[in-house]
């Protein structure tokens, strides 16, 4: 304090009446003022105003009971139709938001609902309710399992005794053939309301997502929008393009902005556990890796640091990564529809939306943030994204062309589908590929951000076992780039963003937003137990885990079954990956290794090749030392081949009849001694 004394003297050593200190803070005060009374009305107003509306809104919602059921808030709404959807990837949400659009556009009210936020077993009240219609949007995930947001609607199914006599539904399934138990969920729902005495008043559906599941959709959609018209007596032109949510802009800077957080502002400067899909821990990238020695394909190694997390993770989990959008495609569409990108916004849903639908993604943000973080632009625009962009082409010959072009796309019938199916799949058009494609159409952003699916996380097999490298999780992951029919060149939206980050020395600029999930993939209790793992390519991820598990069992002394690998790839001297890794295991005792180098001979050799050779040595593990046998990779082809390979075995070398080898098989996976981790 003395030394300040001393700074403010004057310089014949008095004290000046004004330092220059206060004279600097009247300046500031009196800017200020000058500010406050003459600032421009509108942009104070405009803030206000916006808080106001999103206020009025939240406070309009809340002004219903809250505790009300779904049955009790369509009673109060005059709705006619519920729609529960059970979704992984967001494709089954998607379908049920265009389906209550349909309806709103007829004047048929409706609820989209999730089931894991409701009570089910209120479902049986809605039979009370005249004319109502029950639809179930619900997908299978992996091996014929329930989506997460599902679960509590199977196990409600499968437990429950109530009496759903009067209830009216319809399913629509989404699976994928690769799968051996195509469409479990949606047949598993369809068959348990009927027998708790439901009644179905509109066929099955069932979409294939390994061909073209909105192909499928879109013929169940139509046979049912016809039964409506006729059970609600719907006559006349229906409505046209509907918002759901209405377009907020900020002309000043909200104190609280979402940039990338998928639910809580701010979460990503105040990292808290528990991380989960909500609140995902942004690990540094450690290292990252080529794993290939050459050729026109990638595969990459990367090390993501979770030391400061508290996570854990057993082996044959799996990290779901919160992936990012080609930011130079963003900027692209920016530029396309003639927006700046750093305004920011909110999209308000009516007011007495649920909580959930409050918006369509965390807001106020940047369209930038939107489009980066929260929608999916580079997967095929569906039918209805291109139909709303049909108002949007101008009056002029340019535009009556685009606006046909549209229409001939998202016609009903053979022809419309077909048209779409050849422009958007078979062409591999995404959403930037659209408006240059169409480029009269000029959408308003962010009617397609409201259109646009969210961008989903993804999911990767943990490389590494926690008990070698609690510090770190392991990605293994390989990368490629691809042609389409109209010259693009694309790429995963996942793996060229991951691909792209490199370790920061000294910093944490390179970080990915991740949190770990269970997967039914998991070694044995007991270690003596033999396991046989086939994993092809990437396949190898969740293995290389197991193995060093077993290796650290090994070294501390304990007995430890036979660890077998199957590996394949193409060339040994090209994608042989983690090769000397692996052959330090076979060294020491603790790997028993076969690969398949399908073209480094003439003859093609596939790891089902290897599989069958060694019949006699997998029989003897299965009947001597109840074995547990892994497969990772790929759904379509690899897994259908090892396990007709293993039915093969059986029958061949345990003496079975195909059907006693079936029975064998089946009873191996419900016990958990065959389990399958594929993907399409």
């Amino acid at each position: 304090m003395a030394q300040e004394e001393e700074v403010l003297a004057d310089a014949s050593g008095e004290a000046s009446p004004v330092s220059v200190w206060d004279a600097l803070l009247l300046v500031v005060f009196a800017g200020f003022l000058i500010y406050w009374f003459f600032r421009p009305k509108n942009e104070a107003k405009n803030e206000t105003d916006i808080k106001q509306f999103i206020n009025q809104k939240r406070r309009s919602s809340s002004t219903a009971n809250s505790n009300e059921s779904f049955v009790e808030r369509m009673q109060r709404k005059n709705f006619k139709v519920a729609i529960f959807y059970g979704s992984q990837t967001g494709t089954g949400e998607d379908f049920s938001a265009r389906l209550m659009k349909d309806l709103r556009r007829m004047s048929i009210g409706c609820s989209v609902l999730d089931p894991e936020d409701h009570d089910m077993d209120n479902l049986a009240g809605l039979a009370s309710i005249e004319d109502c219609l029950v639809l179930f949007i619900v997908a299978t995930y992996g091996e014929g399992d329930p989506t997460d947001n599902a679960r509590q609607l199977h196990d409600w199914l499968g437990e429950t005794d109530t009496d759903l006599s009067g209830l009216r539904y319809s399913v629509f399934g989404l699976g994928n053939k690769t799968y051996e138990h195509y469409n479990e969920m949606g047949r598993f729902v369809d068959k348990k309301l009927g027998e708790l005495g439901a009644e179905r008043f509109f066929k099955l559906g069932e979409g294939d997502d390994d061909a073209n599941i909105e192909d499928d959709f879109m013929v169940w959609r139509e046979g049912f929008l016809s039964y409506v018209r006729e059970q609600f007596d719907v006559t006349g032109e229906e409505g046209g393009l509907l918002r759901e949510y209405e377009l907020v802009t900020h002309a000043s800077r909200p104190s609280t902005v979402f940039v990338g957080e998928p639910a809580k502002a701010k979460s990503f400067e105040r990292q808290r556990p528990a991380f989960n899909i909500k609140n995902p821990y942004l690990a540094p990238v450690r290292v990252h890796k080529e794993l290939h020695k050459g050729g026109d394909r990638s595969c990459m190694h990367v090390e993501l640091d979770i030391s400061n997390s508290k996570m854990k993770y057993a082996s044959g989990d799996h990290v779901a990564i919160q992936p990012v959008n080609d930011s130079a495609m963003v900027e692209e569409i920016g530029q396309r529809l003639n927006v700046n990108l750093d305004t920011i916004m909110s999209l308000v849903a009516e007011a007495d939306a649920s909580p959930s639908k409050q918006n369509p993604f965390p807001c106020p943000c940047s369209y930038r943030t939107a489009l980066l973080y929260y929608v999916d632009i580079a997967s095929r625009p569906r039918t209805h994204v291109l139909e709303s962009m049909i108002g949007y082409c101008p009056d002029t010959e340019d535009g009556a062309r685009d606006k046909q072009l549209l229409r001939d796309l998202t016609a009903p019938g053979d022809a419309g589908r077909n048209a779409y199916n050849q422009f958007a799949n078979i062409e591999g058009r995404n959403m930037l590929d659209v408006l240059k494609a169409i480029p009269s159409a000029q959408p308003p952003l962010d009617l397609l951000l409201e259109v646009l699916p969210r961008l989903q996380v993804r999911y990767y097999s943990i490389s590494s076992s926690f008990k070698m490298y609690p510090e770190s999780v392991h990605v293994t992951a390989s990368t490629h780039d691809y042609v389409t029919a109209t010259g693009r060149v694309g790429s995963g939206v996942a793996t060229s963003w991951l691909n792209s980050l490199r370790p920061h020395i000294g910093t944490d600029k390179a970080r990915v937003p991740v949190y770990i999930r269970k997967s039914s993939l998991r070694l044995p209790m007991r270690s003596v137990v033999p396991v046989i793992m086939v994993g092809p390519g990437t396949g190898l991820a969740p293995f290389r885990a197991f193995v060093e598990e077993r290796h650290l069992l090994k070294k501390e002394g304990k007995m430890v079954g036979e660890t077998r690998l199957y590996f394949g790839c193409r060339h040994k001297t090209v994608d042989f990956i983690y090769e000397d890794e692996l052959q330090s295991y076979v060294d020491d005792g603790s790997l028993s290794l076969r690969v398949a180098f399908s073209r480094d001979q003439e003859q093609k050799v596939y790891v089902s090749d290897l599989l069958r050779e060694d019949g006699a040595h997998i029989w003897s593990l299965f009947e001597k030392s109840k074995a547990h046998f892994y497969v990772c990779g790929d759904a379509k082809a690899m897994a259908r081949d090892v396990n007709a390979v293993l039915l093969e075995i059986v029958q061949e070398h345990g003496g079975k009849t195909e059907e006693e080898a079936v029975a064998f098989i089946k009873s191996m996976k419900t016990r958990g001694h065959y389990v399958v981790d594929a993907w399409s």
